[in-house]
């Protein structure tokens, strides 16, 4: 079977990247590795280095894999993580974090690459919602 692309969601909350992670493993129906980074290392608001290092790790099952960060440090965290390990094949998507991981894993679901998964995540911006 073809390695699919693997996505990691990075949120200042466990709850919050627990609960996403939750809908698109459904949408997908557990095809695609969605692995969290969630909150600091003792449990609190925030985002930890070595969360989002681990994830990146556990996600990617050889197809690469799309991080997606909530807001604002987890942004600068992530791209530190990236920046740090240029052996990953990962990228780092600027698109809604709800919106973007629904698209990004439905698009790595059905086979997409990479490339294609990112710029489903960040078209989802352009998505109405009525």
């Amino acid at each position: 079977m073809t390695p699919l692309v693997g996505i990691v969601l990075v949120s200042h909350s466990a709850e919050i990247a627990l609960g996403v992670q939750s809908l698109v493993e459904q949408l997908s129906s557990g095809r695609v590795v969605v692995a969290t980074a969630g909150g600091t290392d003792d449990g609190g608001l925030g985002t930890s280095y070595s969360r989002i290092l681990s994830a990146v790790r556990t996600a990617d099952a050889g197809a690469g894999v799309l991080v997606l960060p909530d807001l604002g440090s987890s942004v600068l965290t992530a791209r530190l993580v990236l920046d740090d390990h240029p052996d990953t094949h990962a990228v780092l998507a600027d698109s809604p974090f709800l919106e973007g991981a629904v698209a990004a894993t439905l698009a790595a679901a059905s086979g997409a690459d990479l490339s294609a998964v990112v710029k489903e995540a960040e078209e989802a911006r352009h998505i109405n919602k009525f």
